[in-house]
């Protein structure tokens, strides 16, 4: 009998995990098959929360992160994963052998307008449609 092939596990990181890596995070995981991949975040130095302004356009989308607690991001957790995916902040998190690695430029949402945090959800999503079309991971929703 084949064996499923394990899914696709991709760790979105950022230094505090309170904004960028926690939007993509939830997207990816709203596009994607389940079967077929997941996604997780953390940052090198977790805030205490996600910023409230993430929580609100977040929730526009359906998406609720007022749960959400932002994640440390340990050797072992990098390496767990296939894909590391770096929010704009690449020079924080050290090489990763055998780990595929894109590092995605994006502005931080902290302390942002809704406005401007609306717009930098939108480039996330758009980054991340492409990725799990790149991938082949079946978008659910777009």
């Amino acid at each position: 009998m084949p064996v499923a092939p394990r899914p696709l596990v991709v760790l979105f990181a950022c230094v505090h995990n309170a904004g960028r890596s926690q939007m993509a995070a939830a997207l990816f995981n709203q596009m994607a098959l389940p079967a077929a991949a997941e996604a997780i975040s953390a940052g090198t130095r977790p805030a205490d929360g996600v910023h409230p302004v993430v929580v609100d356009v977040m929730r526009e989308e359906g998406i609720d992160l007022s749960g959400a607690k932002p994640g440390l991001l340990t050797p072992e957790l990098a390496r767990s994963v296939q894909l590391l995916v770096t929010m704009g902040c690449g020079e924080e998190f050290p090489v990763v052998p055998g780990v595929e690695r894109q590092d995605w430029p994006l502005p931080d949402p902290k302390g942002q307008t809704h406005e401007r945090v609306r717009e930098i959800r939108e480039a996330i999503r758009d980054r991340v449609a492409a990725l799990v079309r790149e991938k082949g991971l079946g978008l659910t929703r777009s």
